[in-house]
């Protein structure tokens, strides 16, 4: 096996360790909040302008409200999150620190008063973090990597408006907002050309 056939395999393993231990973390909570806590971990999330409240910027995005939540966020997790790594760990972490943060914060300062739970926020993140990526950044693999997002998961985007009650569209569009931030901050700056 030569040098870079062990790295790309390393660098594939420490991506399936990374993705893989976030899902098996979150589908553990969920089984020890069913069947230990009586869905009680739920009250850890963002409760909206209330100062308990502002520890679910935290938490929330490890908390769900069933196996059935669980699992419509792991599928899109892996893969959209899987597409952020083909560019880096650290940029992944990145873009996760920043779609959660702003899907917490939005949240808490304009969210409907119950508690939101749920790794949608990070999710819509990832979407819009790649959709925008490619538009900034204007190369091959970044639209080419827009493009497949918005095609396996552009009509998610629904979820952003108000459509649908006990959803958190408000985390869902800040998440969304978080990606966008993300992709900018993350864009390299154009230097202007001499006229």
């Amino acid at each position: 096996m030569t040098g870079k056939n062990s790295s790309v395999l390393a660098q594939l393993s420490n991506q399936v360790q990374i993705l893989g231990g976030f899902v098996i973390l979150i589908w553990v909570i969920e089984i020890l909040d069913v069947f230990v806590f009586r869905q009680s971990l739920d009250r850890f999330g963002i409760l909206p302008r209330n100062i308990i409240g502002l520890r679910g910027i935290l938490f929330a995005p490890f908390l769900h409200g069933s196996f059935a939540h669980v699992a419509a966020n792991t599928m899109p997790f892996l893969v959209l999150g899987w597409f952020i790594m083909l560019r880096g760990t650290k940029q992944f972490y990145f873009v996760s620190f920043i779609s959660a943060l702003v899907a917490g914060v939005g949240t808490w300062v304009f969210g409907s008063p119950a508690f939101h739970i749920g790794a949608s926020g990070v999710v819509f993140g990832y979407l819009g973090f790649l959709i925008f990526k490619g538009y900034f950044e204007r190369s091959a693999i970044a639209i080419f990597l827009s493009f497949t997002a918005a095609f396996l998961y552009g009509g998610v985007l629904w979820g952003v408006l108000p459509l649908q009650r006990g959803i958190s569209w408000e985390g869902h569009l800040f998440g969304f907002i978080g990606g966008v931030i993300a992709a900018k901050i993350l864009s390299p700056t154009k230097i202007p050309s001499d006229p």
